[in-house]
């Protein structure tokens, strides 16, 4: 059997209730996937866009929904080295990859404010943009489970705001161009697992940027945020579950106030009706 079949089969098989079941179980109840959907599957070259984009050949070829899919890798700047991991990866994996340049960091390495938030929003601009050319109505990206806990934790403790990464989402400068995450419910020890299991190396963080600054890395707020779940669930093993869970629980009677919109209202608007 040809090594791409063994890692494709690995997850049907092998990590069938952990990626492969909890994968469909988002791209189900979260209608991320319609029929006559176009997708393009943005592959960064780190395990967890990977995975999503064998996932997503999965369910192409055995899925009941028929849709498009096409692969997509921005090179917005990477060394050779980072860069022939990406292919090498993408040829190990029979993933048929299409790569297009931008100057992304060249632009990033002249910021030092907030340098990765610019980053981000210039990545998630350009692969718009692309997907638009190829005439894709969603982009997939590879955020896993721990993405969203971590999120939702960073937005509470540093952002003074209770939201949190959504499963899919329309964009607000594309029109009919719309996001989605269907490895929303995949934990990422999953993903390591099935990483280790298949042999497999793929990219951490490529960015000439944070390459240099990697002492500082290693104290980044969601790196924070890391180390603190690990340590709730010392003792409570099931608390990341809990707090995903209760982003689907939210008690609106027992909040001071909710936003809407982008418009705010106090619990105090209809409290004298009850």
């Amino acid at each position: 059997m040809e090594r791409y079949k063994e890692i494709e089969r690995s997850i049907i098989k092998k990590y069938r209730k952990d990626i492969w079941a909890k994968f469909v179980k988002a791209v189900i109840e979260y209608e991320l996937i319609k029929e006559n959907d176009k997708i393009m599957v943005c592959i960064s070259g780190g395990k967890d866009s990977f995975l999503l984009a064998k996932c997503m050949q999965e369910l192409k070829r055995h899925g009941k929904v028929d849709f498009e899919v096409c692969y997509v890798a921005m090179n917005p700047g990477y060394n050779k080295d980072n860069l022939d991991l990406i292919l090498e990866n993408a040829k190990v994996l029979n993933i048929p990859i299409e790569v297009f340049k931008s100057n992304i960091f060249d632009v990033v390495a002249d910021v030092s404010n907030s340098p990765c938030y610019l980053c981000a929003r210039m990545r998630r601009g350009f692969l718009y943009q692309k997907a638009k050319d190829l005439g894709c109505n969603k982009i997939a990206l590879g955020h896993h489970f721990n993405d969203v806990i971590e999120t939702t934790l960073l937005s509470i403790l540093y952002g003074a705001e209770l939201k949190t990464m959504m499963p899919k989402l329309h964009s607000d400068h594309f029109e009919d161009m719309e996001l989605i995450r269907p490895l929303y419910l995949v934990k990422e020890e999953s993903i390591i697992a099935w990483k280790n299991y298949n042999q497999l190396t793929f990219l951490n963080c490529a960015c000439r940027f944070t390459q240099e600054l990697k002492n500082d890395l290693q104290s980044s707020k969601r790196n924070e945020i890391k180390k603190l779940i690990e340590q709730l669930k010392d003792s409570n093993p099931n608390v990341d579950y809990n707090i995903f869970k209760a982003l689907d629980n939210v008690n609106l009677d027992c909040v001071l106030g909710v936003k809407k919109n982008k418009i705010y209202q106090s619990f105090l608007k209809d409290y004298d009706e009850k």
